[in-house]
């Protein structure tokens, strides 16, 4: 697949619409947002479409880039009225395609006027679709107030969008402002595509720091929050951010934007997640993530991650994904590479930024080395199929999760290119590592402005391969389509690490813990519990999976004393060898049991072990490499 501009400027590209077929577009749509009432949880849009007599079909859409299914959230776009010439036109929708709506051009009508609104009132989970507006802040995702024609090339559908602001809120995004008065700003023309890839951030309690200011093209931290001390984050952390600019073009020696905005919504009353996109980022955190060193810490691989997607993801695209409007679908089958190689160069970034020290960066990758050394579901599924499966996973959850799986591609995926990273240096001597791969395959062409260029697995071998020659369509697909229960650790051993237990858990673990309100007895009893005793998942075939506890149930007692974590861990300490077994009184859906635990390992946790006679070539990969 070519690759293709998705900053063609100018009305003169737009395609359109009318009748059954596409025509020559004589003027953009215009797409005019009212966030005045996004603290109400509702917004408004209003659209005017240019139009030739005849019969029509426009769509919302619903394959949205960077969350790997049709998420489009229809069920919450209401309030679908159209005029021509202040008469209303009628719709029908689809019968089979919820996206679709049909209707009729009256002749001598030029434009269609559409008015859209969207309930911004969903549960604060999943993706876009989630909670994105609050009392002082709102996240505009364009995709969820527009309609387009069908059939048609979102690169060549343009746009002149414009947004409306609540009195004394400000805003941030990649695009670029055109003009307005009072609280309305509008922007340049852009491409269907481009509008989706360009989210607004807007609030209240605004805040812009410019980022490695010696650095063309410019970048933005750009902050809302519910309140104005949560977007003061102190000049360390800003350094930090600085220096993950300037890593990035040591790393990728190239830069595919015209600025970027890392777009940073600071709010316990939103959804939290992170969504690449080609010159910005809609990172969702808590409230207190830039002023509370611990949440610092534990959501730092977000903004690196989502960086990296600029490159990896957003420019190097897998073809499945490259698709030319939101209506087809995907194909996730290379996510191992679009989510997994991002997931393992965005918590390098993380070390070499400063966000993480090399020791914590260790411990995580300690826990991930574990979480997947201990899952029993890969013996049925291997993770590429994870990666095609993508769009039924992510909203999976619930107990036996490492039984049915995740988006294992991420994690797991990073464990392969941590190998593969650690093979190259290996087979080199260390004169060559993946960052030269990544610099080749992901700064291509240099620096350009955002466009799309796809790739298929054939590509990804012969990128390695251009770096040393080794058999890695071999070495991949072996780890990719592994049956084992083991995970993939080459990447450890060649390294200069190995995976180990303790009985103490690390610094990055009991964080965890603490901010989940959960404890880890997962490498032990072979379970998950809160404080309150609530079991959120078994592992299969473990202790407790023999023993029959499930997921959902409810520990009371503890060898005949009330619950707490302590007095569960106590009970793993003491039965320690010839000790007793541990005896839980569990509640599942009211009714109540006695188990039996006949185990004697004692408390165990993942740690990161230093193998004497290997080179460390896992903290050589965490040296910076800004100049």
């Amino acid at each position: 697949m070519s690759s293709f501009c998705m900053r063609c400027a100018g009305a003169a590209l737009a395609v359109a619409v009318g009748s059954s077929m596409a025509g020559a577009q004589t003027a953009p749509i215009t797409l005019s947002v009212d966030l005045t009432d996004a603290p109400r949880k509702i917004l408004h849009a209003t659209e005017v479409m240019p139009v030739t007599a005849g019969p029509l079909t426009v769509v919302y859409p619903k394959w949205i880039p960077g969350e790997h299914g049709p998420t489009g959230p229809i069920e919450n776009m209401t309030g679908f009225f159209i005029t021509a010439n202040g008469q209303p036109v009628q719709w029908e929708r689809d019968k089979v395609d919820m996206f679709a709506y049909h209707l009729t051009v009256p002749q001598g009508v030029t434009q269609l006027e559409m008015k859209i609104d969207f309930l911004a009132s969903s549960a604060l989970s999943g993706f876009s679709a989630g909670g994105s507006t609050s009392e002082n802040l709102a996240l505009l995702s364009w995709n969820t107030l527009l309609v387009y024609p069908a059939d048609t090339d979102a690169s060549r559908v343009m746009f002149t969008p414009s947004v409306k602001l609540p009195d004394g809120w400000k805003l941030g995004t990649a695009l670029d402002k055109e003009g307005g008065a009072g609280q309305t700003s509008t922007f340049k023309t852009v491409s269907l595509e481009q509008l989706i890839d360009s989210p607004v951030l807007a609030g209240r309690y605004f805040r812009e720091v410019a980022l490695a200011p010696e650095i063309t093209p410019k970048h933005y931290l750009d902050m809302a929050a519910d309140g104005p001390e949560e977007v003061e984050l102190s000049k360390e952390h800003i350094a930090q951010f600085d220096k993950l600019v300037r890593e990035t073009g040591a790393l990728y020696k190239s830069r595919h934007y015209g600025s970027y905005h890392f777009l940073v919504t600071l709010s316990d009353e939103v959804a939290h997640f992170g969504l690449e996109h080609h010159q910005s980022s809609d990172d969702r955190v808590t409230a207190n993530t830039f002023t509370d060193d611990r949440e610092f810490v534990l959501d730092g691989l977000l903004l690196p991650h989502e960086f990296t997607h600029s490159w990896n993801g957003k420019y190097r695209r897998p073809a499945g994904l490259a698709t030319s409007n939101y209506q087809k679908p995907m194909e996730g089958d290379l996510l191992w590479v679009y989510e997994g190689l991002t997931e393992y160069l965005g918590d390098v970034l993380a070390a070499r930024c400063g966000i993480w020290t090399p020791d914590q960066y260790k411990q995580r990758l300690s826990t991930i080395a574990a979480t997947y050394d201990n899952r029993p579901g890969r013996t049925w599924r291997n993770v590429q199929d994870t990666a095609t499966a993508a769009q039924i996973l992510y909203d999976a959850g619930g107990g036996w999760d490492n039984w049915r799986l995740n988006v294992d591609y991420y994690d797991e995926g990073e464990l392969i290119w941590l190998d593969v990273d650690t093979t190259i240096r290996k087979l080199t001597n260390g004169k060559k590592t993946l960052d030269d791969f990544v610099a080749k395959f992901h700064g291509l062409g240099g620096d350009t402005g955002p466009k799309v260029v796809p790739y298929t697995f054939d590509d990804v071998v012969a990128g390695l391969n251009g770096v040393v020659a080794n058999d890695w369509a071999t070495f991949l697909r072996s780890r990719l389509d592994s049956h084992a229960y083991q995970a993939p650790l080459g990447g450890l051993d060649n390294g200069g690490y190995k995976l180990t237990y303790t009985d103490k858990p690390n610094s990055w673990s009991e964080m965890v813990n603490l901010e989940r309100g959960s404890f880890d007895f997962w490498y032990s009893l072979g379970l998950h519990v809160d404080k309150t005793g609530m079991i959120s998942d078994v592992l299969k075939g473990g202790i407790s999976d023999k023993g029959g506890v499930g997921p959902g149930m409810q520990i009371m007692a503890v060898n005949g004393r009330a619950y707490t974590p302590d007095v569960l861990k106590a009970a793993v300490r003491n039965g320690k060898g010839s000790g007793p077994a541990v005896e839980l009184i569990v509640e599942n859906t009211g009714y109540y049991k006695v188990i039996k635990l006949d185990y004697h390992d004692g408390e165990r946790y993942p740690q990161l072990e230093r193998v004497a006679g290997v080179p460390d070539r896992l903290d050589d990969i965490l040296k910076p490499e800004a100049k």
